[in-house]
């Protein structure tokens, strides 16, 4: 455990980070596990929300956010949403 109130407050912070970031992550896998199964406009639109929302987070990169949209809209048909 961190002696320093400063390093204290960082593990905290860190912790409720940790859990949020772990949070955005599983919604993305579990988004764009349903869409690839079963690629509805509904499974792919919650997909593409997920990734944005990772990328914004920089949880992903923004080219990555881009790379999972374009295949996922490969596997539906459609050009781009």
């Amino acid at each position: 455990m961190p002696i320093i109130k400063s390093a204290q407050k960082k593990l905290r912070k860190d912790v409720k980070r940790t859990v949020a970031n772990r949070s955005i992550k599983t919604t993305l896998k579990k988004a764009l596990k349903e869409s690839t199964t079963h690629p509805t406009p509904e499974n792919v639109s919650l997909a593409y929300k997920a990734a944005d929302k990772a990328a914004k987070r920089h949880l992903i990169h923004k080219n990555k956010a881009a790379r999972i949209k374009s295949a996922i809209s490969k596997l539906l048909g459609t050009k781009s949403k």
